[in-house]
């Protein structure tokens, strides 16, 4: 015990300023890491998104913690470990100062929005670029660095190093460039931004959700009918068939139909005050978004050979509840066509169910 308390002494002796500097910073880094991310990112402060990171950002100060005192306690280890903690320190820096950089690019160059009182940034095609050019600049400085402090110093050493990751980019780079550049050209294009209520197919499912944010590799998109995240990779999503509902093609909004199979007997006149009625209880309700200055249309879609096909076509603005209204709306005829005596089974499905249970 005595041994082990005269060793702590000695390695406190051994403490210069510089790591007293180094071990005060970063227990502070450590003690206040969620409000330092919280000002990186703010929009993201009550989410998830951030939390690996968070994590690898306490998990590095405290390595640099134990190295720093290790360093001192152990100098007979001295060598190794100072290289080690140069290493993270160079790791450490170059991971706070892109934080930093992209956050001023951001704010400098992206698109400013206010939600719930609170200003927000997102990318535009120049932020993402300059983020990107600012990534590239800092792997190449820490690249440098950390070949430098492992000891290889001849510049056919480092020419090595960097020559060998070079031609492992140039090989990969089927795998990420593409994804990289569709992804420029999704912000550049400005057809798809983030917060925009879109719907499109996918391997024979049709996903309706918003755009959470378009990133390097891959999109996020938040599934508005299963209230889960969907990540599609850059390439794949520009190569899909996009339906924008947040970019209205007039004035009015966004135009809805839903269809309905009535039989021959129903007269074109009850057809059209059912839809009618429907119209005017839907704007009575207000869980039903409908635009009240547009009146709805009705349209026989199709004529079967046991039923007709209508079509009640209605305007919108609200699309982020768009399948709340499809859904409320298609219930609302189901029962004033009850009230009125109007089937909406298909006649001779319906009567050969009848005559089977008969």
């Amino acid at each position: 015990m005595e041994a082990l308390f005269e060793m702590m002494q000695q390695g406190l002796a051994r403490l210069s300023l510089g790591d007293l500097a180094l071990l005060s910073i970063n227990t502070l880094f450590l003690l206040f890491s969620a409000p330092i991310f919280n000002h990186l990112d703010p929009a993201e402060k009550n989410g998830n998104v951030r939390r690996p990171h968070l994590h690898l950002f306490r998990a590095v100060n405290l390595l640099l913690l134990l190295l720093v005192l290790f360093s001192n306690f152990l100098p007979e280890q001295g060598g190794w470990i100072s290289r080690s903690l140069a290493v993270c320190l160079v790791g450490y820096l170059a991971f706070l100062g892109y934080h930093l950089l992209d956050r001023m690019i951001t704010k400098r160059f992206g698109k400013a929005k206010e939600q719930d009182g609170q200003v927000s940034y997102t990318d535009t095609y120049t932020s993402r670029v300059l983020s990107l050019i600012a990534a590239v600049f800092v792997v190449i400085v820490v690249l440098i660095s950390v070949v430098r402090i492992l000891g290889f110093e001849s510049l056919l050493e480092a020419g090595g190093v960097i020559g060998f990751i070079g031609v492992l980019l140039a090989l990969t780079q089927g795998a990420w460039a593409p994804d990289i550049i569709s992804g420029l050209i999704i912000l550049n294009s400005r057809l798809l931004e983030e917060g925009d209520v879109v719907e499109f197919r996918d391997g024979g499912e049709t996903i309706f959700g918003i755009v959470f944010k378009t990133k390097v590799f891959h999109t996020e998109l938040l599934d508005l009918a299963d209230n889960h995240r969907i990540m599609i990779p850059n390439t794949r999503l520009r190569a899909l068939t996009i339906n924008n509902l947040s970019k209205f093609a007039s004035a009015r909004g966004l135009r809805e139909e839903l269809r309905f199979n009535i039989g021959y007997e129903v007269s074109e006149s009850k057809v059209r005050a059912l839809f009618q009625a429907v119209f005017d209880a839907a704007i009575k309700d207000s869980d039903i978004p409908i635009e009240p200055s547009h009146p709805p249309q009705t349209r026989a879609a199709e004529a079967g050979d046991y039923a007709i096909l209508w079509s009640l076509f209605y305007h919108t603005k609200d699309v982020r509840n768009l399948l709340r209204t499809r859904q409320l709306l298609r219930a609302l005829v189901i029962r004033l066509a009850a009230e009125r005596g109007v089937s909406l089974a298909t006649p001779l499905l319906h009567s050969s169910a009848g005559s089977g249970a008969d």
